[in-house]
């Protein structure tokens, strides 16, 4: 069994700062990579960012600049650090990883979702 445990979601000011964390626990065989989605109300989740086990980066537009991941393999956690907040980041984020429990298969996993809320 594999969980995705989030935190670090809140309530913040234009302009202000936030970090999420997002640990792995579980019969871990290897995490290929770890990412974060965000969902908005009334809109499609979207990619915001993701991060290989080699530590590649993919991230969307609209946060380059302003969002910075980074992973810590011996923890199994994926972080998100975001500044310059703005009212249009205000969304569910969802952690998502992409899980070996045995060498020769990987499945995709999802935590429950933290709430960031960008408001003045």
């Amino acid at each position: 069994q594999v969980q995705l445990v989030e935190s670090g979601g809140g309530l913040v000011q234009p302009g202000g700062s936030l970090r999420l964390s997002c640990a792995a626990s579980g019969t871990i065989f290897s995490i290929n990579y770890m990412g974060w989605y965000r969902q908005a109300p009334g809109k499609q989740r979207e990619l915001v960012v993701v991060i290989t086990s080699g530590g590649s980066t993919n991230y969307a537009d609209s946060v380059k600049g302003r969002f910075t991941v980074s992973r810590d393999n011996a923890k199994n956690t994926v972080y998100l650090q975001m500044n310059g907040l703005k009212p249009e980041d205000t969304a569910v984020y969802y952690c998502n990883a992409g899980i070996s429990l045995i060498p020769t298969s990987w499945a995709s996993y999802w935590g429950q979702g933290t709430q960031v809320t960008v408001s003045s």
